[in-house]
């Protein structure tokens, strides 16, 4: 028998849903990090994904863009430690600093905060050779000992697939929803359930799935073409009953723009719609 007489067979373990004051909701509250002295941290969505190469961290990187320029003070968290790829979407060369309370992050151009490990690197190329409990550790660290500055919303850009880090996030990181990214290929259908289902065995939110590379829209004519197939995502998410927040189509120029380090100044207006339904469901 659960407490406050909820019976133990109807006990969800969604805590975020329940307001009675038992022991999983404490448990679950004692494995997060805590934020560093000084640090305020109001919303955190992870964006995963099933595997790799769907845009993970570009969807990461415009959502973040996206509710900067709605006048949040917006961060990202890049948690894909052997594959971080934030820092030169924005441009960023700067090294982080570290104070007596913890690690400084480096702020954008757009104003904002961003920890990466390649912000640690000598080089931007140098590999990451650590084994699973380092990786784990670092991602804490990157939450509790970086001091954030009044972040309405971190977005944390977490590796592909359902193994120790994306679990790590999950388990230490007070998460307020996720958000899958996808792209229309019959394989990745599999892999979004996937991902689904760690999510709902983890009682973590799914804000929406976003499918990225879904069209190309012919530049004279507008017509659409679907380089990859039609897409599955529809049924998917009937099937879950999560929302679709949006379709990004494939954009050269939003491609260079990432290659340049001005991922800033793209004007997606897909990513702008995904961005509005993704801040009503913070109302």
């Amino acid at each position: 028998m659960a407490e406050n007489n909820i019976p133990e067979e109807e006990c969800t373990h969604d805590c975020g849903s329940c307001s009675a004051d038992c022991s999983s909701r404490e448990e679950a509250q004692n494995m997060y990090e805590e934020l560093a002295p000084g640090s305020s941290v109001k919303k955190i969505v992870g964006v995963v994904s099933g595997k790799g190469g769907v845009g993970k961290s570009l969807v990461t990187s415009l959502m973040a863009v996206m509710f900067s320029r709605k006048g949040y003070r917006t961060a990202i968290l890049d948690a894909d430690i052997t594959g971080p790829s934030i820092p030169k979407a924005f441009g960023i060369k700067e090294s982080i600093r570290g104070s007596e309370n913890g690690m400084i992050p480096v702020t954008t151009h757009g104003g904002i905060e961003v920890i990466s490990v390649n912000l640690l690197l000598e080089s931007d190329t140098d590999p990451v050779l650590w084994r699973g409990p380092i990786l784990a550790g670092t991602v804490k660290q990157f939450y509790s000992n970086v001091i954030w500055d009044n972040i309405d919303y971190m977005f944390v850009d977490m590796p592909p697939g359902t193994g120790d880090v994306p679990l790590t996030v999950f388990q230490s990181i007070p998460l307020d929803g996720i958000i899958i990214v996808t792209s229309p290929q019959e394989l990745v259908s599999m892999i979004v359930e996937k991902a689904i289902k760690m999510a709902q065995l983890m009682n973590i939110p799914i804000l929406g799935v976003v499918e990225n590379m879904s069209y190309f829209e012919c530049p004279d004519c507008k017509k659409k073409y679907y380089p990859f197939g039609e897409s599955k995502l529809d049924e998917v998410a009937g099937q879950y009953g999560v929302d679709i927040l949006a379709r990004l189509p494939i954009d050269p120029d939003s491609a260079r723009a990432c290659d340049e380090g001005r991922i800033e100044s793209i004007i997606n207006e897909a990513a702008s719609a995904a961005a509005d339904k993704l801040e009503k469901k913070f109302k």
